[in-house]
């Protein structure tokens, strides 16, 4: 679901800690756009993280 298909980033699992060092878990999610991308001359939708968007991994179709 939450993946992004160039980096493959996903969700990350950790422990949040509270001043009394209570623990509970967590998750840390990417935000990963459904976007329409040029794959070698055609248009495709992929989940890609903002991330790679911003660094120019991607191009967008138009």
């Amino acid at each position: 679901m939450a993946k992004c298909e160039i980096c493959d980033k996903e969700v990350a699992y950790s422990l949040q800690v509270s001043h009394s060092h209570r623990r509970t878990a967590r998750t840390f999610k990417p935000n990963v756009q459904k976007v329409k991308v040029n794959d070698n001359g055609t248009a495709k939708k992929m989940n890609v993280c903002t991330k790679c968007l911003k660094s120019g991994k991607v191009q967008r179709a138009i």
